[in-house]
């Protein structure tokens, strides 16, 4: 009896579907937020400057934010996230944001990810309640 050889056919591996987040980062002179979130805007992952130190004067410092920033692509590349969207925010009327904005944005491109855009969304006051201080303005 002559062996039969039976062939396995094997299906081409769908490749996985690299999914896209958005980081929000809000950095003030005091503290440092990042809030990513799915496109839909379901939060994924939201770590702050005072979960990762014991020092709050150290909250808005670049070395903390590297901290963040390892902490924020532990919990998103479980999920399959490859490319994101960067938002950042300073505080209101701020002319630059804080001092951990770039250091998360460095740390996450080393950490892997893509970063597709990176936009500034600091809110700009368009006129408004009056100003406190009168006609010539705030004197000590």
């Amino acid at each position: 009896m002559p062996e039969e050889k039976t062939e396995i056919k094997k299906t081409p591996k769908k490749p996985k579907k690299e999914v896209e987040a958005v980081v929000n980062i809000y950095t003030s002179f005091n503290n440092t937020i990042v809030h990513v979130t799915d496109m839909s805007g379901k939060t994924i992952s939201k770590v702050t400057g005072g979960m990762v130190t014991k020092h709050g004067r150290l909250k808005a410092n670049p070395t903390i934010a590297m901290f963040i920033a390892k902490r924020i692509a532990e919990n998103i590349q479980d999920l399959g996230i490859k490319f994101l969207y960067v938002r950042i925010r300073a505080k209101t009327r701020n002319p630059a944001p804080g001092p951990g904005a770039n250091a998360i944005i460095k740390s996450l491109s080393r950490s892997g990810f893509k970063i597709l855009n990176i936009l500034d969304t600091t809110r700009v006051p368009r006129g408004g309640p009056k100003k406190k201080g009168g006609r010539r303005g705030r004197r000590p």
